[in-house]
């Protein structure tokens, strides 16, 4: 699978013999990724593989010390909080600079602490810290902490009550609208980032009455701590409804900065959004060349009544490449390579060149699978939300299903409808020779891929929440034969957690599949249903489920279906345990025979990484057949589905 690449704020507030492919496994599933520039650290399952290994050899006057965190009246919950929101603990293995730096860190961690239990409604609290069994307060700007160390520092915290709010008053432009709506309730949650949360809302929903001056103008929080509730008073100011003035751009160098002020699609004159603001935001994100985008609008209107939009950016090394690999007893070895330069014309203008290898160790050497392809991108073309696509790719490969050369051509248009739905189209003309359990055949096939995609998901390469649907039409005619047929494919995933922690996380796969208008020798082998292995129905071989010819070799299918649920749960930040079920059938006729599913079920491993997740999967097959493997072992990177 393919090695992935991949910028928050705050406030003040009143934080896979077996054991042998096992340690292969893990070694093919490991991915790099990278750009001209000096080495960075890297570390895996608590193993640093390269990088500095004295982080702490430059720190002058090196100070350690040892924390102790106290809170008798706090939970388990908050006491967690409260240890996750203090640096002096965070940081404990490292020294500090000195007396002084370790008076600062103290000094930052009582306000964090502070923060920390205001953040669960807790307003009575108290942080209390000493040092070497002074009181903070009580020492000298230039205290010294001699003797041995660690130095002894330990932190008290009397939590108190829990806050609820109490009387709720929205004054000025915000008198006419309802606290409840903003999560205002009284007797509801009074932390401080409930409060922040409904000051946020309530700006938000005046700005999309297109007022981008909205702001709050008066703000008063009082703690009444004999009934231990929190009153709040917010005063807001709407401003006037605004277009869109002039769009300025600053921090541009090789990426064309009258492009850039374009890609924001927000229009001289056009209504004031703060949507639009968001999506002008994420739009320059998905070019890819900008390390970090701000877009913010100006203090005040201008001459014309309009409100000035300022671009901030900052770009990325517009060249990259990677390597990649996966892993599985039944597939074999895969590796990969790519180079790519994310504005090849000052336009965000895409290059990609990839080349792949797989099959190795579970074909022969004569028989090893090639992949090699150049992807050229335009964004913008017919409109900010628009994409240009052009490729080439050529293919050798030698399933056990057939044998396979081909050349293949295809460009289009993809369009974002908007932040979940895209569409797309294309032309493609592919050449290709292949020899399956019918013959010997030579095909050139013209196709119009149509595609439709509704993604509203948390986190792509991750996701908690949310779910994918997928429609996919492919018409195709192949000018050497005369056939015709369409391939109809579509596709959907869901994801749930199951708490506010997103320790546990339910998800489901289904897709579903036919081809009409031709005869299954009509169809090129590679263009037919397959099912099993990785990809789809692990515990089965590549491709090792359907109709099989009298060699017992797949041959492929005119429908499919396929279905995965796994629970995915978090045992600690990094490590993951997933078991799964995955169930699928191919099928000679156009619809799926549902009487002959073929089921696998196992257990994987993920380690969470910052271009997705390490896999390792072992499966077995319930319904194993004559010819099918007694278990599968997979590894690469991201999640199944």
């Amino acid at each position: 699978m393919p090695a992935y690449e991949r910028q928050i704020s705050g406030g003040t507030a009143p934080r896979r013999a077996l054991s042998r492919a096992l340690l292969f496994a893990l070694l093919c599933s490991t991915a790099l990724v990278a750009e001209t520039g000096s080495a960075a650290a890297f570390e895996i399952f608590g193993i640093k593989l390269w990088g500095s290994k004295d982080e702490d050899a430059d720190i002058v006057d090196p100070l350690r010390y040892a924390v102790t965190i106290e809170a008798p009246d706090a939970d388990k919950d908050l006491a967690e909080k409260l240890e996750n929101a203090s640096a002096l603990k965070a940081d404990e293995e490292h020294p500090v600079s000195g007396s002084l730096g370790l008076l600062a860190k103290a000094r930052s961690d009582r306000e964090q602490l502070v923060a920390a239990l205001y953040a669960d409604a807790r307003y009575e609290g108290v942080v209390t810290i000493t040092i070497q069994g002074r009181p903070l307060d009580d020492l000298p700007p230039d205290a010294e902490f001699s003797g041995p160390q660690p130095t002894p520092v330990v932190i008290n915290i009397a939590a108190g009550p829990k806050f609820t709010l109490g009387n709720i008053r929205l004054k000025g432009d915000a008198a006419g609208l309802a606290s409840a709506d903003f999560g205002l309730i009284a007797g509801g949650d009074a932390s401080s980032g409930a409060v922040l949360k409904a000051e946020a809302a309530i700006v938000r929903a005046l700005k999309q009455e297109g007022r981008p001056l909205a702001k709050v103008t008066g703000r008063e929080i009082v703690a009444e701590h004999a009934g231990s509730t929190l009153d709040v008073t917010l005063t807001v100011a709407a401003g006037p409804v605004a277009g869109y003035g002039d769009t300025t751009v600053e921090g541009t160098e090789k990426v064309n900065r009258d492009f850039t002020e374009y890609m924001t699609g927000l229009k001289r004159g056009r209504q004031y959004s703060p949507d639009e603001i968001d999506d002008a935001r994420d739009r320059l994100l998905g070019l890819e060349v900008f390390n970090s985008v701000t877009v913010k609008e100006a203090d005040a209107l201008d001459a014309e009544g309009n409100i000035p939009i300022g671009v901030q950016v900052s770009e990325r090394k517009p060249r990259y490449f990677g390597i990649g690999g996966s892993f599985s007893n039944t597939e074999g070895l895969g590796l990969e390579g790519y180079w790519g330069h994310r504005n090849l014309f000052g336009r965000a203008e895409k290059l990609r060149i990839d080349g792949k290898i797989s099959g190795i160790g579970s074909n022969d050497l004569t028989q090893l699978n090639y992949n090699a392809g150049v992807m050229f991108e335009k964004p913008g073309v017919v409109g900010p939300a628009s994409k240009f696509i052009a490729s080439v790719n050529t293919v050798l490969e030698h399933p056990d299903a057939y044998d396979h050369f081909s050349v293949k051509g295809s460009t289009g248009l993809s369009y974002e409808l908007d932040k979940k739905q895209t569409v797309s189209a294309q032309v493609a003309l592919d050449y290709s020779r292949i020899h399956d359990a019918f013959g010997k055949h030579t095909y050139l096939i013209a196709s119009i891929p149509l595609q439709y995609v509704y993604d509203n998901r948390d986190n792509k390469l991750n996701a908690t929440r949310g779910f994918r649907v997928l429609a996919y039409a492919e018409p195709s005619y192949d000018i050497l034969s005369g056939a015709a047929f369409v391939k109809l494919k579509g596709e959907g995933s869901a994801y749930q957690s199951l708490d506010s922690a997103s320790k546990f996380v339910f998800a489901e796969r289904v897709a579903i599949g036919s081809i009409i208008g031709a005869g299954l020798q009509d169809v090129p082998a590679d263009r037919r249903f397959y099912s099993g292995g990785g990809g789809s129905v692990r515990g089965y071989a590549y491709q090792g489920i359907g109709p099989k010819d009298s060699n017992e070799e797949p041959i492929g299918g005119l429908s499919f279906f396929e279905t995965s649920v796994e629970m995915r749960i978090a045992v600690t930040d990094k490590i993951g345990v997933v078991p799964f079920v995955d169930a699928g059938t191919v099928s000679t006729r156009q619809v799926p025979d549902f009487s002959d599913m073929k089921v696998g079920a196992g257990v994987g491993l993920r380690y969470l990484t910052a271009f997705g997740p390490l896999r390792i999967d072992a499966a077995v097959p319930l319904n194993r057949g004559p010819d099918d493997p007694h278990f599968g072992i997979y590894a690469g990177i991201g999640q199944a589905f």
